[in-house]
């Protein structure tokens, strides 16, 4: 800039008066002394390995489904007899229908998902593929480490999506998660696919979820929560056809001749299935880092409720779905009014995340046009702070042009310049 910018742009900053203080006292209040956490009915084991931390969610933000989800204690409905006591860092008992989180233990907590990933990929990937489509496996889709869980796709073998999606949630096979994340992601393959997951758990309102692969092999990039899991939860359990592959009991697995010409039978892993009156399905998981995790749905009496688990060991209480049934049990006798938050759907969400427009702001209750102007931003409610805002916007236009100006004599110059020397610029199971 030359300095007859320079010049201009000083004299227009002396011009421009400085902001004027907000008019009136400035109110205070005195801190409120935060609520005691009450801890969780959680029984552990000393010996298990420590979890690795996660990213932790801003305790300043709002809280996603309700205040009193936003802490790693228990949350209960006033009146409530305890839940019982499960092997569970967190967890979340949740209605499929109305949303209302029934009760919370750290819902908010971020923990690696191991397996139950999966679910975020079926709400992802179940609308984009048709059930007919025939895959053929590749080396990247078996591409897992040898205690990896898979159903043993073979390369090379052909499999319809509607087996690969059995493959997935009845035996948990990272290899047909590798191949549905594939095809599902077209050009960009499973790293497409990937970055779909994380989209759709952000509309979702699932923002303690990342995604790093669609499997849920550990990884440091990888986490959800009890509440995230639950709003997935309840996309999946919407789909007809997420409930038709997830409770089968078990499937003949096709045959791919030569290598393998009779083909093997798979079995459901979850047991809630088998041994809960009322289930609807859910999903099993377990890795070194995650420990064990579940998703499981039932229905009695016209409710259907979703309990989550994350961070669990089997001891003492038994397998995950023991625990979750334990939970469902306590839920379903618990009135249907009760509740300690609920789950946002992608409309909350969406309208939440849409700046209010300034003309559109509603003025306070109880005031008219006046109260409305009174409300405005310090340095706009009075006539020196919009002469101010006018003089800055006149400064803005006047520095531009000058420096245009000074710009085109420089290039005009350059030009001449250069025409006259004649020359120019030139181990894991998920």
């Amino acid at each position: 800039m030359g300095r007859w910018a320079w010049a201009a742009l000083a004299v227009v900053t002396v011009v421009v008066p400085a902001p004027l203080p907000a008019a009136g006292p400035v109110a205070t209040s005195a801190a409120e002394p935060a609520a005691a956490v009450v801890p969780c009915p959680y029984r552990s084991l000393a010996a298990l390995p420590p979890t690795p931390p996660s990213t932790i969610r801003d305790p300043g933000g709002p809280v996603i489904g309700g205040d009193r989800l936003g802490d790693a204690g228990l949350a209960l409905p006033p009146g409530t007899p305890a839940p019982p006591e499960v092997a569970a860092t967190t967890w979340v008992v949740a209605d499929l229908d109305s949303g209302d989180v029934v009760a919370a233990c750290g819902a908010h907590v971020r923990r690696r998902p191991a397996s139950v990933q999966k679910l975020l990929l079926a709400a992802t990937a179940l609308p984009l593929l048709p059930a007919d489509q025939v895959v053929e496996a590749t080396a990247e889709d078996v591409a897992l480490p040898s205690d990896s869980s898979a159903v043993g796709l073979l390369v090379g073998g052909r499999y319809p999506v509607s087996t690969l999606w059995y493959g997935l949630l009845l035996q948990s096979g990272n290899d047909t998660a590798n191949a549905l994340a594939r095809v599902a992601g077209g050009a960009g393959g499973i790293a497409a696919t990937v970055a779909a997951m994380n989209a759709e758990a952000y509309r979702l309102g699932a923002e303690d979820t990342h995604a790093s692969n669609p499997h849920g092999l550990d990884e440091p990039d990888q986490y959800t929560s009890a509440y995230d899991l639950a709003l997935i939860a309840r996309v999946d359990f919407n789909r007809a056809d997420f409930v038709r592959y997830d409770t089968l009991a078990s499937m003949q697995w096709p045959a791919q001749p030569p290598r393998d010409p009779k083909g093997f039978q798979i079995q459901n892993e979850n047991m809630l299935l088998r041994n809960y009156p009322g289930a609807l399905g859910g999903k099993t998981g377990f890795t070194d880092e995650a420990r064990h995790t579940y998703v499981g749905a039932a229905q009695r009496n016209g409710r259907r409720l979703v309990v989550t688990l994350m961070g669990a060991e089997i001891a003492p209480f038994g397998r995950t779905w023991k625990q979750a049934s334990m939970l469902l049990d306590w839920a379903f006798a618990v009135p249907p009014a009760a509740r300690v938050g609920h789950l946002v759907t992608p409309e909350e969400m969406a309208e939440r995340r849409t700046p209010p427009s300034p003309t559109a702001a509603p003025a306070p209750e109880g005031t008219g046009a006046a109260g409305a102007a009174g409300a405005a931003p310090a340095g706009y409610g009075s006539p020196w702070g919009i002469l101010g805002a006018l003089l800055a916007l006149a400064a803005s236009v006047l520095v531009l042009a000058v420096v245009r100006v000074v710009r085109l004599v420089r290039g005009r110059r350059s030009l001449s310049e250069s025409s006259l020397s004649g020359r120019g610029e030139g181990r894991l199971v998920a």
